[in-house]
């Protein structure tokens, strides 16, 4: 007999974070819904200026096998988008002691979903341990490794979106 894994529920949110409802993933990710989500991104640098980038699994059911930020997840239901920044970061690089900075939020929609995405970033000397459940692999990129890389299908099309939001005119 097949082990049974509940389905995760994911909270409905306004386009400010404030929480509507609530919603099964298979629901939120169909494609006809576009019922809006909050999810989390976390921006890791290192002291060099070099951003950590995962390799999304590809058993990923959205963007497989692309290259993405450093940690992403979805907020889970009571819980704020900082307790969920700081789980995924643990659960994806087993990162736990990181001062998160918040970047902004904003609205993604993609043919499967909208997302309400709180991004933020660190810069710290941890090294990064990857749970090969979650990503394929992982690796600091420079600034401009990542800017020759833009629209070569190399990474999402949530990651470049929040790249140039946050990071094109940088000068890390």
């Amino acid at each position: 007999m097949k082990n049974f894994i509940p389905e995760e529920w994911f909270p409905l949110v306004d386009e400010e974070g404030n929480t509507t409802g609530k919603a099964l993933r298979s629901l939120c990710h169909d494609g006809k819904s576009m019922l809006l989500h909050p999810v989390v991104h976390l921006h890791f640098f290192n002291r060099g200026g070099e951003l950590f980038l995962q390799k999304r699994a590809k058993t990923k059911d959205i963007e497989p096998g692309k290259w993405d930020t450093s940690v992403g997840g979805h907020v889970s239901p009571g819980e704020t988008p900082i307790e969920a920044l700081m789980r995924e970061a643990g659960e994806e690089l087993g990162l736990n002691n990181f001062v998160p900075e918040f970047l902004g939020k904003y609205v993604w929609k993609s043919s499967r979903e909208r997302e309400l995405v709180n991004s933020f970033s660190t810069i710290s000397d941890l090294v990064p341990v990857i749970n090969k459940d979650e990503i394929d692999e992982g690796r600091f990129w420079s600034i401009g490794e990542i800017k020759e890389n833009l629209g070569k299908d190399v990474f999402t099309p949530n990651f470049e979106h929040e790249f140039m939001i946050f990071f094109n005119n940088s000068s890390l």
